[in-house]
Order: structure tokens, then sequence, then C-alpha cells
């Protein structure tokens, strides 16, 4: 049975006939072309499928497509500004060597942003317990630690900049 969908990725409105059983992440993947979302366990528990849908983390290697029809999606892609520039979680992973092979970074990232949407100022026991379940099979979680910390910090800094700046 073919459905039709209408999905807002990144900012982009699209208008999709697709499998009423296809899952969210080869959605993504196939008809979007938005390849930095991966699949890893395809049974929602490692995490590399992270995307946030209206702003919740979601697995989308076990979300239906359709299931989120009218939602606001957005993948590692939707991050960077329309300028180009990297989202400063995407910045604090490559200064501070939060990936190594890539395949769990787009996750990683997704639910990093997550948690500084939700907490801007995380304790690393918070920051451990929030990431748990994102599975990195290079064990670089000293490395992604260590991003999600520098993230929270460069935010802090811009948030108290522009505090700064709005006083003025």
């Amino acid at each position: 049975m073919i459905q039709r969908v209408n999905l807002k990725v990144n900012g982009q409105d699209h208008q999709l006939d697709i499998p009423a059983r296809r899952l969210l992440v080869d959605c993504l993947r196939y008809e979007l072309g938005l390849t930095g979302t991966k699949e890893g366990c395809s049974v929602g528990i490692c995490g590399a499928c992270t995307v946030l849908i209206d702003g919740e983390m979601a697995a989308s290697c076990i979300t239906l497509a359709a299931a989120v029809d009218g939602a606001e999606i957005t993948t590692i892609e939707g991050l960077a500004g329309e300028d180009g520039r990297l989202h400063p979680v995407q910045q604090a992973f490559i200064d501070h060597g939060g990936f190594q092979c890539g395949i769990c970074t787009p996750g990683q990232v997704m639910a990093a942003k997550a948690l500084l949407d939700q907490n801007p100022s995380p304790t690393e026991d918070e920051i451990r317990d929030w990431m748990m379940g994102n599975l990195c099979r290079c064990t670089g979680y000293y490395g992604i630690l260590d991003s999600v910390v520098k993230a929270a910090e460069a935010s802090e800094t811009s948030r108290g900049a522009n505090a700064s700046n709005n006083a003025q």
C-alpha cells in the first residue's frame, strides 16, 4: 500500500508517496538523499540513526515515516547554519576528537544537541547518562564526552556574550 506523507526535513517540505511500512531512516537516505543518518542495529538500540522529531530524539530505524507525517524532522545535515557554519556541537566533535570511524557520529551529535537543548549546562554524569543510548564500536567515549562538555561550555560562553550585548 502506498501512502502520501508530508515531511518537513531540515526546514524543507517534502511530499512523498511511499510504502506504508517505509522506515524513516530509509526514507531519509533513499528518497531524500540525506545519507548522514546511519543505520547500525536496525532495532533502535545503538543510536546511530538518531534524529530529532519535533525536537525530541528518535530512532529513525524503528520509526515509520507515515507515523511522523507533518512532523518537523532534523537530521545531522540540518544542524549547520545556512551560511555553512557548523553547529557548536558539530564543531566540538571535530575540535575535541568526538569521532573515530564516523558511523555513530551523526547519532552522537544529534543526541548531544537534544541534551543541550534540554539542559544547557549538564554535569559529566548527566552527559554520560544521556549519551548511554548511543553506542560507539570504536570505544571513543572519552572524546565524545569531552566534545559534549566543550559544546556546553561554548554555548554558555555564547549565551553570556549575548546577554551582555542585550544589556547594553
